[in-house]
């Protein structure tokens, strides 16, 4: 590393900060008004002609009271920010700015911890603990789940000609969720048919100065861009989910006390990890994969059907976690839809010291204390490291090919790195390839090919499948 760091010529991080407060303000309507997130970035990389530089990110006025990040935007420098030896992470989960704890029950979850601080170790094992006693019902539930959401999904299709994925899935991960995790059905409790709707603006309230919701630019920037949105709007919603989790998670609890939590606060944490993490994965990783198999057409479809009721078939028909690591395909298809679409964009870590940092063409030295921040889709895409970087390419990662998930990074670390309490990396990563795989299996165990239409929405895309065809062997 010493040899490369000295052939590269080391230069000043380009780019600006502009004047106070209307320097970030400026920034802030760029990215979300007059250029857009991808733009954004992409502008500045070919006005500086550099990876990394100097760039505002939002909120801003009045909500951040510093803005200021350097971005890392390229394969090389990005993995600085997991180095958690290099950089801390403590209360940077989304970014310049916190919201408030009143969202979490007055306690800091997990997701704004950093590894040094002694709770964070505690909330992880919980959360591993949660897993390893769980992990027998996950296949059954899940299929349980979206044969029932398919059901109802076909249902509506006969019946209006299309049919919003979203809704149907996000429906479907909450009640596997709930069923996997908890052995409780949502839909059958205070909550109902609620429970994504309640979280969906339980989320949002917490996201919202980073988002655009597409209402009027001055509308937006007068409101929730300048000023944080108060946890008591969304209280009584919050406390339903709390009851559910607190109902459903004695013994789950009974091991936090162990670890030393209260169960209080052990709850807390259970919503978040569940709710925001895991189901606010989901919500954004479904669609895309569906979206991206869907547009691929019919041969990718056969290659899918075929190697999945084959392998299927070949372990007595049962769907298993051994059958489902005889599927390259499957496994590949869904890292391809992770690279090209992390359901988390952005990434944020504060210099602990002095730092030297190396992108493809050049190093640059960051001080103590600075921000680093990564925009992950770009980073993901990075045309030094992948061929046909911006395709969606099926069989990227079988065979020789398994070597670039190391630059795979939605999971807050590597692809090829296993989450530690030591580390950031998203506790759940193996749980959430794990059910990307069971998605694509379930589709081609029930169709031979469908179709689809997306739009751009919010977090994410809006899917809606326009027609299906049901397995005919």
């Amino acid at each position: 590393m010493a040899e490369n760091i000295e052939l590269l010529p080391i230069k000043q991080i380009p780019g600006d900060y502009g004047v106070p407060f209307f320097g970030p303000i400026r920034d802030r309507q760029d990215f979300f008004y007059n250029q857009g997130t991808e733009k954004f970035f992409k502008s500045r990389i070919k006005k500086y002609g550099s990876t990394v530089f100097r760039v505002n990110m939002p909120p801003g006025p009045f909500i951040s009271s510093d803005p200021k990040v350097v971005a890392l935007l390229d394969g090389k420098s990005f993995p600085t920010l997991f180095d958690v030896s290099k950089v801390e992470k403590k209360d940077l989960f989304t970014g310049t700015y916190m919201p408030s704890v009143g969202f979490t029950g007055g306690y800091r979850v997990l997701s704004y911890l950093d590894p040094s601080e002694p709770n964070h170790e505690k909330v992880k094992r919980l959360l591993f603990h949660l897993q390893t006693t769980t992990r027998n019902r996950v296949i059954p539930e899940f299929m349980a789940s979206y044969s029932e959401a398919f059901d109802a999904l076909e249902s509506e299709l006969a019946a209006k000609g299309k049919v919003l994925f979203n809704d149907v899935s996000d429906q479907a991960a909450f009640n596997f969720l709930g069923r996997a995790w908890f052995g409780a059905n949502p839909t059958q409790t205070e909550l109902g048919q609620n429970g994504p709707k309640i979280i969906g603006k339980w989320v949002l309230f917490q996201l919202a100065p980073i988002s655009t919701l597409g209402l009027p630019k001055f509308l937006e920037e007068l409101t929730f861009h300048s000023f944080p949105l108060p946890p008591f709007l969304v209280k009584g919603d919050y406390h339903k989910l709390y009851n559910f989790f607190y109902h459903n998670s004695a013994e789950l609890l009974d091991k936090a006390v162990e670890l030393g939590l209260s169960r209080d606060e052990a709850c807390h944490n259970l919503v978040f990890a569940t709710c925001f993490n895991s189901f606010g994965g989901m919500k954004v990783l479904f669609p895309n994969i569906v979206k991206q198999i869907g547009k691929a057409g019919v041969k990718l479809h056969r290659l899918l059907a075929n190697e999945i009721r084959s392998t299927v078939q070949a372990n007595n028909g049962k769907i298993t976690m051994g059958a489902i690591e005889q599927m390259p395909l499957v496994k590949s298809t869904v890292y391809e839809a992770l690279r090209l679409e992390p359901p988390v964009p952005f990434q944020y870590g504060r210099a602990k010291m002095d730092l030297v940092i190396e992108s493809h063409d050049a190093t640059f030295k960051v001080k103590k204390g600075e921000m680093l921040f990564g925009y992950q889709p770009l980073v993901t895409k990075d045309p030094k490291i992948f061929e046909q970087a911006e395709e969606f390419v099926p069989d990227r990662f079988i065979g020789e090919g398994e070597k670039l998930l190391k630059h795979v990074f939605w999971s807050n670390g590597p692809e090829t790195e296993s989450p530690e309490v030591s580390n950031k990396q998203c506790a759940g990563k193996d749980f959430v390839v794990l059910v990307a795989r069971l998605l694509v299996v379930h589709l081609f165990m029930r169709y031979d090919t469908f179709e689809v239409k997306a739009v751009p929405f919010l977090l994410g895309e809006n899917v809606t499948i326009t027609s299906v065809k049901r397995a005919t062997d």
